[in-house]
Parts: C-alpha cells; sequence; structure tokens
C-alpha cells in the first residue's frame, strides 16, 4: 500500500462530500473536475469525460494551430480520465482526490498524455529487468503579497517573503517564510507526501524543497500534488509562490531529478571503483539525448533565460563525478546513494513529461550499450566554443530543431509525441513573439503574466 493510500485510509471514517479528480495537461498545469461520492463511485471505473481540447489550447487559452490532429482529436471528443485509486487522499476534511490518465474510448492510452507517457517508459525499463528510483529538488520563490495582489500590480516588483537578500543554507531568515515552509511540510505530512529537506536557495525569497526517492510514477504525483499545496498554502496565509524558471531578473530556479536503477534490491548503478558498467551505458543514453530532451526539461520562453554561465544551472552538454557545474553530475561510491543528478530542468517543467524523457535516455543507453562520452573534470561553464563540448540549446527554437532530429527520443517517446510537442512548443514561440513577449527584455510582463501562476 502506498503512502498515498494510507493516507487516505486513515481518513475513511470522516464523512466525504466530495472527489477531485485530476491530472496535468501538456504543460503541466494541475486540472480537474469536482464530483459528489454518488458521481464518482460511477465513473471511477468506466473514467470521467473531458474534452480533448484540454491538449489544444495554450496557457493563455488559445486554441494551437499548426499540428496535426490525429483522429481522437480535434472535435472536442471526449476522452476518459481513469482514476488511479493508488493515489487515493483525503485532501482536505470532506474532500477526497485521486490522480488519474487519460484514455480514449477504445481503451488506448491518449499517446500524449504525460501520466501514460512516463508509464510506458517505466515499462519498457521493466522488461529490462530493471527499476528506477527517483528523486526532486524543488525550487520556488515566495513572496509577502498575496495572489491578489500580485495579480494587481501584474507579477511585477513583488517583495520576497523572508527578506531582500539572497543566500544559500541561510537559517536567518525572518519566521514568516519559516511558518510558510512549515505549514507547507506539516500539510504533506498529512497527505502521505514523503520529503527529506527543505533550505533556503540562493535567491531572494527562494526555497529547496526536496521529495523522497520513490518509483518514479509516485514521486512526479507527489510532486504535482506538492506544488499544488504550496499554492494553496500561500493562498490561505496571504502570500503568493511561483514555480517560473525565472520568476524575477535575478536568479533562476530548477528541478533537480536524481535517479538510480535497482535489480533484485541492489543499486545497479554501484561499483566500488566509480561509476559502474551500467551506469555508463545511461551516462551515454542521458548525453546522446540531453540537446533533444531540452525541450521536454525547459518547456517555456522564460526556461532559457535561465541558462547563464556560472549562475548555477548548467550550460553544456557534460557530465562528471561530483561535479555540480555539468548538466549530469554522477554520484558514485556508495551501495545505496550513488545515482545519476539530470540538473538541466527548470521549475516549470511537467513532471511526468521530464522523468519520461530522462527515462528514455536511460532506456536507450542500456539497450543500445551507449558509451559515455569522456568526463568534464574541471569547471563545465564558460567553456572555449572549440572545446568540443556543445552548449546546451539555449533557445526554444533550438531545443524545438534538437528534439525534431532526435531519432532516439522518436523511437522511444513516439512520433506522435514528438511531433506534438516540438508543434505546442513552436506556438508558444510564436505566441510569445507576436501578442506582446519581448525577447530583448531580462524578463517580460508578457512572460510574467502567463507563467506565474500556471508553471
Amino acid at each position: 500500500m502506498s503512502d498515498l493510500t494510507t493516507a487516505a485510509a486513515s481518513s475513511s471514517a470522516r464523512p466525504v462530500k466530495a472527489y477531485r479528480v485530476e491530472a496535468t495537461n501538456h504543460d503541466g498545469s494541475f486540472m480537474g473536475k469536482n464530483v459528489t461520492p454518488a458521481k464518482f463511485a460511477s465513473g471511477k471505473d468506466s473514467g470521467f469525460a473531458f474534452a480533448d481540447v484540454l491538449f489544444a489550447i495554450d496557457m493563455g487559452t488559445d486554441v494551437v494551430f499548426g499540428d496535426a490532429y490525429p483522429e481522437w482529436r480535434g472535435n472536442l471528443y471526449d476522452i476518459a480520465l481513469m482514476p488511479d485509486m493508488n493515489t487515493l487522499v483525503e485532501w482536505k476534511p470532506g474532500v477526497h482526490s485521486v490522480i488519474g490518465d487519460f484514455w480514449l474510448p477504445d481503451g488506448s492510452p491518449v499517446p500524449i498524455c504525460p501520466r501514460n507517457l512516463l508509464r510506458r517508459l517505466i515499462e519498457r525499463l521493466a522488461a529490462l529487468g530493471y527499476t528506477a528510483t527517483a528523486a526532486v529538488e524543488i525550487e520556488t520563490t515566495l513572496f509577502e503579497e498575496s495572489i491578489q495582489e500580485a495579480r494587481a500590480r501584474r507579477y511585477r516588483d513583488l517583495t520576497p517573503l523572508g527578506g531582500e537578500t539572497g543566500a544559500t543554507y541561510n537559517l536567518a531568515r525572518s519566521s514568516d517564510w519559516i511558518d510558510y515552509m512549515e505549514a507547507v511540510t506539516d500539510r504533506l505530512d498529512a497527505l502521505g507526501i514523503t520529503w527529506e529537506a527543505w533550505t533556503d536557495e540562493a535567491a531572494p525569497g527562494q526555497t529547496e524543497l526536496n521529495l523522497a526517492p520513490n518509483d518514479p510514477l509516485t514521486l512526479a504525483d507527489s510532486w504535482v500534488r506538492a506544488k499544488q499545496v504550496m499554492r494553496e498554502i500561500a493562498c490561505k496565509m496571504g502570500r503568493s509562490v511561483t514555480f517560473m524558471a525565472k520568476p524575477t531578473a535575478g536568479f533562476g530556479q530548477g528541478a533537480h531529478l536524481n535517479v538510480s536503477l535497482q535489480a533484485d534490491g541492489e543499486n545497479q548503478f554501484y561499483s566500488p571503483d566509480g561509476p559502474s558498467e551500467l551506469m555508463l551505458h545511461a551516462v551515454g543514453g542521458l548525453m546522446a539525448t540531453m540537446a533533444g530532451n531540452t525541450l521536454l526539461a525547459l518547456p517555456q520562453i522564460t526556461s532559457y533565460r535561465r541558462l547563464v554561465d556560472v549562475s548555477g544551472p548548467p550550460t553544456t552538454i557534460s557530465w562528471g563525478v561530483h561535479n555540480k557545474t555539468a548538466a549530469l553530475r554522477a554520484v558514485v561510491g556508495h551501495p545505496k546513494y550513488s545515482r545519476l543528478e539530470y540538473r538541466v530542468p527548470g521549475s516549470d517543467v511537467n513532471p511526468y513529461y521530464a522523468l519520461a524523457g530522462v527515462l528514455a535516455g536511460i532506456v536507450a543507453g542500456i539497450e543500445r550499450k551507449i558509451p559515455a562520452p569522456a568526463q568534464v573534470e574541471d569547471m563545465a561553464w564558460c567553456l572555449p566554443d572549440d572545446c568540443g563540448i556543445d552548449r546546451i540549446p539555449d533557445s526554444m527554437t533550438k531545443a524545438i530543431a534538437a528534439l525534431d532530429a532526435d531519432e532516439i527520443l522518436r523511437e522511444y517517446l513516439g512520433d506522435e509525441f514528438v511531433d506534438f510537442w516540438t508543434a505546442s512548443r513552436k506556438w508558444e514561440w510564436m505566441q510569445f513573439h507576436t501578442t506582446g513577449g519581448d525577447p530583448y527584455a531580462e524578463l517580460s510582463d508578457w512572460e510574467s503574466r502567463r507563467y506565474f501562476e500556471f508553471s
């Protein structure tokens, strides 16, 4: 029984007034319906109808044009959100929630459904005899103003919660910042979402919340719920919070993924003398797909503003043992904690897509026995152009081209998904350039209005 199911079982004595069925769309926005207990009972096995338009509108609620429309999509057909009862929790007294994924009337999965895409990569990994364990470090920025005040200010000139200075690991924060994070972790505990740590991060008002290692699907479910908890607690306390990759002209914020593989209860990335052979193949696959995976890891216009040398995020397609300046850090030498840390994703990422992309690279590396390139042993920022190490695509158009041309990711994620995702990001780029975005600003008003609440 999962932690989430246990939390639901412990509250089963209280009467239920409503159920909330939940999922994410392609942009990672948390979506759903609130239904009565009778309605939930009638639909929990057959699913709940959602219009397919949820995969055809952007974050500004405009209909996206320019991509192919398969048979299941285009005329407001109904697709079914099938609840996964393993995710059932009591969200608050009288209201239970359950996460699901989207299926077609013929019983097949919606090809671009984030949760189903991740599930498919987990199954492909299982066919090789491995299970994955994943953890995430979620960075977010907190502001003193309420969300209503933030809206009135168009999300600009807000006051960082906890003080105007930035630091790292600083405990000398004001009590309002501490009170907020303690309220968040209390709520996570009540929901059965296991966290390991939270800490001050580099930018004013910024914090990092670490979710404990789990299987990738459970981690993604916990991740989207943790973000919802942080939003709800902020609203309740008269604060605001954002997961934009760069909410101010200062530091950006990421979501580092830590992944290891197990077989027969043993960590297969561990070797007494450094990376195991399996880890090196995983490195090879992740490096081979890193340019293409950038479009999943950095999904919004603002995501690319985060890629600044010597500011924290990686900027080169690089890996190294214990090297935090590289895009992929190999942690070695411990039977339990040996793992790969994928440092590219921004905090605005869709958790399911990000994890699917990482698993696709790992599975490809194992199946194809892709060798790891030479590691970077020095600083991976500010490398000269002729050093033989490419930079991470630093614009959405470069990332679109990289994913479109990536034959490995096309095989493992599917042509339909790759074509859909590249088309949707072309639309996002066009909207930015034609409806008020400013590519020369450090952070444009268009980005703040579009991404502050829904990233």
